[in-house]
């Protein structure tokens, strides 16, 4: 069984993603609730019982000699409200979203297919591939500064690299390739994510 189960902050801010056991460990031990779709909470006790009238689970069940208790999708702390903060991964989608699919040279908008990272220290000469140092560039822009910085190139930069901040309702951040489940979507805003959704 490889379910992957959402937890939540009392406030119900997405935290992290968890393995099933640990979700389970964590509504046994009274530390959390499951949360359905309908925003629904349950008690562990009131899980089980529900779980015994529910046919079929997409996450799957756990069977105990006696009974057998459904995989909850999402689950909330009862006592941790905080959001830690969070850093937006340096992902090629990250960047484009952040420079909102433009080339930050001529300024206009492209298809992610007909854009490229651009260094513009170059690499070969000590530059970095960070957000200080990579911008979005269309490929003609990207040709013509080719293994130069933009001052030699005479091209000018129409934003200002940076970091991108955290979106207050991107309270999730995914460091593996989780298949998002629906029933999180609405926990969550997948504007910096390195998962996809699932089918």
């Amino acid at each position: 069984m490889t379910a992957d189960v959402l937890i939540l902050n009392r406030n119900f801010f997405a935290l992290e993603v968890t393995t099933w056991q640990r979700a389970m460990s964590l509504l046994v031990l009274d530390r959390a609730i499951v949360v359905d779709d309908e925003y629904r909470t349950y008690e562990f006790a009131d899980w089980v019982d529900l779980s015994q009238k529910i046919a079929e689970h997409p996450a799957g069940f756990v069977h105990t000699p006696n009974i057998r208790i459904a995989i909850p999708e999402v689950i909330a702390l009862k006592f941790f409200e905080k959001v830690p903060r969070r850093q937006v991964p340096f992902t090629r989608r990250n960047i484009y979203q952040h420079y909102g699919n433009r080339c930050c040279y001529c300024n206009k908008h492209f298809p992610p297919a007909d854009l490229n990272l651009e260094h513009i220290l170059p690499r070969s000469r000590g530059g970095v591939s960070d957000w200080t140092n990579v911008v979005t560039a269309c490929i003609r822009c990207n040709l013509k500064k080719g293994n130069r910085t933009p001052s030699e190139a005479h091209m000018k930069l129409v934003v200002q690299p940076s970091r991108p901040k955290w979106r207050t309702g991107a309270a999730l951040l995914v460091r593996s390739p989780v298949p998002i489940r629906r029933s999180w979507q609405r926990f969550i805003d997948n504007v910096y994510w390195d998962a996809q959704l699932e089918e």
